[in-house]
């Protein structure tokens, strides 16, 4: 999380199924989505975390990606999670935890990430509802269940 260069996914459906476009990013990157409406994905990465707070009005939904390869960064990014779990103005928003990078030999499986995250100790007292997926943005695992979580979590704003 605490990376400079990072990758987005791009996904498409096509019909024989996902493709998936991994662009490198430096900062922060806007990416517009059309889902039945258009949403906009603002990425920011952990070491950016200092400046998260000024999104926060304009966040309905939080998907909260973990580097399930990376257990140097475990208490860190749980640290950043519950930061963001306990502000007042994302009371309110459905929250997408994503274990990424299931794809490398090494990453740690779901269960040894929530045991380490205390996963059900967090949605038991979050506000907020917490939906955990494991993911590998280079080979599209779990994008259909990002997609789905996003078209269910999708708001009205009139």
């Amino acid at each position: 999380m605490d990376s400079v260069v990072r990758t987005t996914n791009v996904s498409t459906e096509t019909d024989s199924g996902w493709c998936c476009h991994l662009t490198l990013q430096v900062g922060t990157n806007l990416t517009d989505l059309l889902i039945q409406k258009k949403i906009t994905i603002r990425e920011l990465g952990g070491c950016m975390g200092p400046i998260w707070p000024s999104y926060y009005g304009d966040c309905s939904s939080v998907l909260f990606m973990i580097d399930a390869a990376n257990p140097t960064q475990i208490s860190s990014s749980c640290v950043q999670l519950l930061s963001l779990l306990s502000t007042e103005q994302l009371a309110s928003a459905s929250v997408l935890i994503l274990f990424n990078k299931i794809d490398l030999p090494c990453y740690m499986s779901l269960v040894e990430m929530k045991s380490l995250f205390r996963i059900q100790d967090i949605i038991s007292c979050a506000n907020q509802p917490i939906t955990v997926v494991e993911t590998s943005a280079r080979d599209g695992t779990g994008l259909p269940d990002v997609l789905q979580w996003l078209r269910s979590t999708l708001k009205d704003p009139s």
